[in-house]
């Protein structure tokens, strides 16, 4: 089989690569890719939820045997290390935090920035690794002394948004086989040499929660109090279980069946008031509470180590969404920037990352505040 072209992300020389492998067909994928290559490569296998190991949800074993038998087949070393007490420490500590707070945060970003790319490069490289590896659809390029961060050349997987706050360091010795190749092809290639998990399902959602319904996972750790459900207008629609289970935009699940006013228009949650414990809805999908045009960001992080000049550029502020035109400013404090848009932007979250683009350049990005 014809190998992708030499690219940003290719390696030009052998390396001993440690490769993290979840059990799914990318990463599997992207060890076959290193091993063609010439490398001496080590898979790795991360355990960084051990709370309910017996749950229905939880695909952890299934995972690490699917690992197993995929670096038998490919002829690599690999083994398992168990981070679930750094990811509760580092990620889920911070995930609940957010959350009682009414913010919505994203762990994934912070999954990556604190244990696949610290907690797991300090231990590959006390395994004595030239380079880590992972499955992600993103680009790497050296230039002019620094490490860019680059969108995957499939735009339909690019997974940059999630990878925004890896620095220079983290991004140094890291490679991503995949960032050059089409998800279809990943499939062809999986068939071809015979993994069994080429048409395994691609895991969604947080890590730690899996298929499970996320309201039942969250009601484990935080307390429902409930409030009033009120329109922009202040009529009170109904009663809500805590403002910590709703997120900005959302639209199922809140509780109102039906309309109330006789247009027919789905209900969305426009606003969430802390201070009173209010949940304010709105009708309509362009309704003008869902709307907004400016951005404030805190705890910036920027991927060449200093925020870019103010200026123009494109931002994304959740994941599955394409990127915007916009304008970036300075902020009040050195970590924090806003954001202005010639075209509204819909349910701008709390929480949530908005990542700064220039082109195919992945910048870095802040937490959305307000």
């Amino acid at each position: 089989m014809s190998q992708p072209n030499s690219s940003p992300s290719t390696p030009k020389k052998p390396k001993k690569v440690v490769i993290g492998m979840s059990g799914g067909v990318d990463s599997s994928v992207a060890a076959w890719m290193l091993k063609e290559q010439g490398h001496e490569v080590i898979g790795l296998f991360m355990k960084n939820w051990e709370d309910d190991d017996n749950d229905e949800y939880c695909s952890a074993r299934q995972d690490w045997l699917d690992v197993v038998s995929v670096a038998d087949l490919i002829g690599i070393d690999v083994e398992a290390v168990n981070f679930a007490a750094e990811y509760r420490e580092r990620v889920f500590a911070d995930f609940l935090k957010e959350y009682a707070a009414g913010r919505t945060p994203n762990p994934d970003v912070l999954c990556n920035a604190e244990i696949k790319f610290k907690a797991f490069l300090d231990h590959a490289m006390s395994l004595g690794a030239d380079s880590i590896a992972t499955g992600h659809y993103a680009r790497v390029r050296h230039e002019g002394g620094k490490v860019q961060l680059l969108k995957a050349l499939d735009a339909s997987k690019d997974q940059s948004y999630f990878l925004h706050r890896l620095t220079q360091d983290q991004l140094a010795n890291v490679l991503f086989p995949l960032g050059e190749i089409p998800k279809i092809e990943v499939r062809k290639i999986a068939e071809k040499i015979g993994l069994h998990n080429a048409r395994k399902k691609d895991s969604t959602g947080i890590c730690f929660i899996g298929e499970r319904p996320f309201r039942e996972f969250l009601n484990r750790y935080l307390p429902r109090t409930p409030g009033p459900i009120k329109t922009p207008d202040g009529k009170t629609l109904g009663e809500h279980m805590g403002l910590a289970f709703f997120t900005l935009g959302q639209r199922k699940g809140i509780g109102l069946g039906g309309s109330q006013d006789g247009n027919g228009d789905a209900w969305y949650v426009a606003r969430k008031d802390m201070a009173n414990n209010t949940l304010y809805v709105a009708q309509g999908h362009e309704h003008p509470w869902l709307l907004a045009n400016t951005l404030e960001a805190i705890d910036a992080s920027w991927v060449a180590g200093t925020m870019p000049t103010p200026g123009n550029y494109s931002a994304k502020t959740r994941y599955r969404q394409a990127d915007s035109a916009c304008v970036l400013n300075t902020g009040a404090a050195p970590l924090n920037f806003s954001l202005n848009f010639p075209d509204a932007q819909w349910a701008v979250t709390p929480g949530q990352s908005a990542v700064l683009y220039d082109g195919e350049i992945c910048l870095g990005g802040g937490i959305i505040s307000a």
